[in-house]
């Protein structure tokens, strides 16, 4: 076993007790260790890419007892990617808050940033459902105090919302998890595999409502139709970089259906195979269209942002209901576009709510920011990515999905819908633009008062950051592209999974 597969898990947990003794030290001595230790966390994910690209599995077995008895972490390449794009999406995320002083809002910033690291990447690496559940309350528990961070009355309301609807997918996760337990006698995700493979015809309807139930709870993390009515109004009330980094929350209910329901229903579990991607493909085209008409009607720009990563979240589950190969190459390709780019355009929605000052980013007409231009710019750039328009990763993304899309049944509905929902979209964000940055008021009518401040360069560098993920995932897309394609193999190839996670021997002096 090789101890670099733990480190994404241990590292971010280490860092928050360290945080916690270091609070009497100051914010200086805790942006510090938190920049340094997610600054780490990139040089380590990188590493893991590195590890991965064998297509061997790593499995590393906590307290070295064997699966499905012990608790195991599966590094693969999929599993590597999302420990990648977390990493550099907090990286920028966290730059934003330190350089506006956001984490000084508040207490406990840096450990709660911290501790949602720990839940994010243990919820990728986990080969445990039941342990998926409890990074899931990890995550969820920060997410919490992240979201509050800073106080306010809509930021309060979207929070209550947000935590009610979470404890909810929370019991129905334990439901779930109860049944398949009770039925299969195992929570480790390959061994479910492989007795679901065998299990008596009486006891698939009940592993298929418990499947559906687990759908539903993966749903509510993903904010699919008709459980993402939280997701909008929390993204938009929330600080920028809390905003940014939940840009890869509902990235986690994505990988939780590729990961769980691939492996256990995958191509080995006979009458089961693969029976909810209707259901998620069906969900997804709902979910987009719905998403469009809600960029259409938002009123100020965070929540059209927000309303924006939902659509997205909407064409990733349309790449997964798909359940082929090259979808998932498609959808992991879009996947690392619309979450870099998702977090880069909540930063900029905040850098223009505070150049408009009292007008903050609603769309009405306001006065003449201050750096209006390069703003302007930076902002039609990140909509052509977001919107997925050429030339950009997100047009590539999209036309690589409607690709693999071609011999499917649904390929009338899908490409109708992704067109008609990207159309919307585009014409609502022209429109956006146009309010900000076109129809200002005179110097006369906006009150000293009123004004914005100045931009701030320093945070400004996180927006920019973000975005160079478009034009470096175009430069680079055969590398990008190959390497998704083999995780898209390596995926489907479930088979491989299982002998590796349930073939691991543990640690002794001869095979050390």
């Amino acid at each position: 076993m090789s101890h670099l597969t733990a480190w994404p898990v241990f590292l971010p947990l280490i860092a928050g007790f360290i945080l916690i003794l270091a609070h009497m030290g100051g914010i200086r001595l805790q942006r510090v260790i938190s920049f340094l230790t997610v600054i780490g966390l990139v040089l380590l994910s990188m590493a893991l890419i590195s590890a991965t690209s064998s297509d061997q599995y790593q499995v590393y077995l906590l307290g070295n007892w064997t699966a499905p008895f012990g608790i195991v972490l599966v590094l693969d390449r999929l599993s590597a990617l999302m420990v990648l794009i977390t990493s550099l999406l907090a990286v920028g995320a966290l730059w934003y808050a330190m350089t506006t002083d956001t984490d000084k809002k508040g207490a406990h910033f840096h450990i709660l940033f911290q501790l949602q690291l720990f839940g994010l990447n243990g919820a990728f690496l986990t080969g445990d459902v039941f342990n998926l559940f409890v990074f899931f309350e990890v995550l969820l528990l920060a997410s919490y105090g992240l979201l509050l961070h800073g106080n306010g009355r809509l930021r309060t309301k979207a929070g209550l919302h947000y935590v009610v609807i979470n404890l909810v997918g929370s019991t129905l996760f334990l439901f779930a998890v109860g049944a398949l337990y009770g039925v299969l006698g195992t929570l480790n995700i390959a061994d479910m595999a492989a007795k679901i493979a065998v299990a008596p015809q009486e006891d698939l309807g009940v592993i298929a409502a418990a499947g559906l139930l687990l759908l539903v709870v993966f749903g509510v993390k993903a904010a699919m139709f008709p459980l993402y009515l939280w997701m909008p109004s929390a993204y938009a009330n929330t600080s920028a970089p809390v905003a940014a980094l939940f840009a890869i929350m509902t990235k986690v209910g994505i990988y939780s259906i590729i990961r769980v329901h691939g492996t256990i229903f995958g191509s080995e579990a006979g009458e089961l195979s693969y029976f909810y991607a209707p259901w998620v493909l069906g969900l997804g085209l709902v979910t987009l269209f719905l998403a469009a008409l809600g960029v259409m009607a938002a009123r100020g720009l965070r929540e059209q942002v927000a309303y924006l990563v939902l659509a997205s979240v909407a064409t990733l589950l349309i790449g997964v209901g798909l359940m082929s190969p090259a979808a998932l190459n498609a959808t992991l390709y879009y996947l690392i576009h619309s979450t870099l780019i998702a977090g880069a355009m909540f930063l900029l929605a905040d850098v223009v709510l505070r150049g408009r000052g009292a007008y903050q980013d609603r769309f009405e007409s306001g006065p003449f920011m201050p750096n209006a231009i390069l703003i302007g710019s930076v902002l039609m750039i990140g909509a052509i990515a977001m919107t997925g328009m050429p030339p950009l990763s997100g047009f590539f993304g999209k036309v690589l999905i409607l690709s693999a899309a071609l011999d499917d049944s649904w390929f009338a509905a899908i490409i109708t819908v992704v067109l008609v929902s990207g159309l919307i979209t585009i014409l609502s964000m022209a429109r956006s633009g146009s309010l900000i940055f076109y129809k200002t008021l005179s110097d006369d009518a906006v009150l000293p008062s009123d004004r914005g401040e100045p931009l701030n360069r320093m945070a400004f560098i996180a927006v920019i950051g973000l975005l160079l993920s478009s034009p470096v995932l175009v430069i680079f897309a055969q590398p990008i592209t190959a390497f998704t394609e083999a995780t898209a193999h390596q995926v489907f190839n479930s088979t491989a999974y299982i002998e590796a996670v349930l073939s691991t021997p543990m640690v002794t002096e001869a095979n050390k």
